[in-house]
């Protein structure tokens, strides 16, 4: 078995509990409170600047060009397609500049910002990826059973399911894992050890900010 289907595997009931989350079946079947994805997206978007350090981070520590490429070009999108999505939606939410901007930061928001500069102030290529791993992964993972619903959502909806789905995300999340499997590899097993935090508490993380943007 791939390290990151271990990983995986280790943390599988948490990861299961994002993948059918209420959020993400009221979501897809266009029954989701709007104040619920108003909130969420103003929450998301205080990710993308942290999480275009840590790319950016993990690019530079990455062991050559053929692994920063496929990185790069990711990096591309977030700073493109999606960020146009949260412009988008934001203006047709209606969601207020101050949530937009400067939103009072809820605790597992706050918590996995930290946990992306602990990776990034730790230098080590191998937990930065562990971090982009799951956080790319678990979204393909949930995503890619609703593809046929994107149709009749609005695009709020729609939209965020297709930027986390299809043949191109499936190959970074392809990339990340692959990635993840050799540094893991590589590693001896104290940093082995550490690799396995990182993915066990990205992954409670993304589980709790489901919770906490649902339960709101």
């Amino acid at each position: 078995m791939r390290p990151s289907e271990q990983l995986k595997q280790t943390n599988i009931e948490n990861w299961s509990k994002v993948i059918g989350h209420s959020f993400c079946t009221e979501l897809s079947n266009n029954s989701l409170d709007l104040d619920k994805m108003r909130l969420y997206l103003g929450q998301d978007y205080t990710f993308i600047d942290n999480f275009v350090r840590l790319a950016s981070c993990a690019i530079q520590y990455a062991p050559s060009l053929a692994d920063r490429l496929p990185l790069a070009h990711f990096l591309g999108n977030i700073a493109g397609p999606e960020n146009t999505y949260f412009q988008r939606s934001f203006e047709t939410l209606e969601v207020p500049k101050s949530e937009q901007e400067n939103p009072t930061i809820l605790k597992p928001t706050s918590d996995f910002q930290a946990l992306m500069l602990k990776a990034i102030n730790s230098g080590e290529y191998a937990n930065m990826i562990a971090v982009l791993c799951v956080a790319e992964w678990i979204y393909l993972s949930w995503a890619k059973p609703l593809v046929d619903c994107v149709e009749s959502l609005p695009f709020y909806f729609g939209e965020w399911i297709t930027l986390h789905s299809g043949e191109y995300f499936e190959s970074v999340v392809e990339h990340l894992r692959t990635q993840l499997d050799t540094a893991f590899n590589n590693a001896n097993k104290a940093e082995q050890e550490i690799i396995k935090e990182y993915f066990n508490q990205a992954v409670v993380l993304e589980k709790q900010f489901f919770d906490v943007c649902y339960k709101n």
